[in-house]
């Protein structure tokens, strides 16, 4: 009798043991339990702990609450500007109603991925080539609220969207480097202009202080002129100063006829000849010679009376 009841105390026991371990189940912290009993959803979410469920009538699914990284495909599309490209992007979810996340779609990470694809290639069209490599920022906030709004009813809510990198054709990166090469050519020569006005305002500033002290316009020269022989394969030509030439100029007035010896000189003023008023006067030597002319025949007398 003892034996029987000791057996059948085991039996119970195991018993009791074998339906806690089909019934006992933990919940991590980042998830949360949905239960079906029969197939029917049951009410209350599963917290993260220990849980016990009917071993046959229940059925426990685990949904996780992280944030899921989700890589979108390469999609290729034409601009608004006809340019063909192909844009990959990321996106960033999470589930925020466990029970929608299980009963409202199949498979939410495969709902998720291609609504994204479908948007990604939506916003492709709508969009310039600027846009797309300059202000990203926007277009990842229409990305965010076109996938947002069917999430939304799937209980898993859009952290945010980015996209990673947009491949152009060979032509178009060869074009845009032309481009780009051009635009830096204009901002130098901008700049160079720009640098030889300042100069140009300066060198006419130091022209009107040198004009005013011509010793200053020899120094400059003078500094020209050790600059230049530093170079020992130069040959040096000096100019001849002008101030020289000024000082020539001045010490020798213009105009005045060279001066006559006089008594002053140590010599006698020489006498001059008499003039004949009978005489012929003088043939000017610088002027030409007339040719001879032939002598006129004599006319004859008339008759007498």
């Amino acid at each position: 009798m003892v034996e029987e009841l000791l057996t059948a105390g085991i039996a119970a026991a195991a018993g009791v043991a074998v339906y806690l371990l089909a019934a006992a189940r933990v919940v991590k912290q980042y998830e949360r339990g949905v239960v079906f009993r029969f197939g029917r959803l049951r009410q209350g979410i599963r917290p993260p702990g220990f849980t016990m469920i009917l071993p046959v009538a229940d059925r426990l699914h685990k949904v996780n609450l992280q944030i899921v990284t989700l890589p979108v495909p390469a999609q290729e599309g034409i601009t608004r500007d006809n340019v063909t490209v192909r844009v990959d992007a990321v996106v960033y979810f999470k589930v925020v109603d466990p029970a929608s996340a299980i009963v409202a779609v199949e498979d939410y990470r495969f709902a998720v991925s291609q609504m994204a694809q479908t948007s990604l290639r939506s916003i492709i069209g709508k969009s310039d080539l600027d846009d797309l490599l300059s202000n990203r920022e926007k277009l990842n906030q229409g990305l965010e609220l076109m996938i947002d709004s069917p999430a939304m009813g799937w209980g898993v809510q859009i952290d945010r969207v980015e996209i990673k990198d947009v491949s152009l054709p060979e032509t178009m990166k060869r074009s845009m480097a032309r481009q780009a090469e051009a635009d830096r050519e204009r901002r130098a020569r901008v700049i160079n202009a720009d640098a030889e006005l300042q100069a140009s305002h300066k060198l006419a500033e130091a022209a009107a202080v040198m004009s005013d002290q011509p010793a200053a316009l020899q120094l400059r020269l003078l500094q020209t002129v050790i600059a230049v022989a530093a170079e020992k394969n130069s040959t040096l030509v000096l100019p001849f100063p002008v101030e020289l030439l000024r000082f020539l100029e001045r010490a020798t007035p213009s105009g005045d006829p060279p001066p006559q010896p006089g008594p002053a000189d140590g010599a006698a003023p020489l006498p001059e000849p008499p003039v004949d008023p009978a005489a012929p006067a003088l043939a000017d030597p610088a002027a030409p010679a007339l040719p001879d002319l032939p002598a006129a025949a004599p006319r004859p007398e008339p008759p007498a009376g």
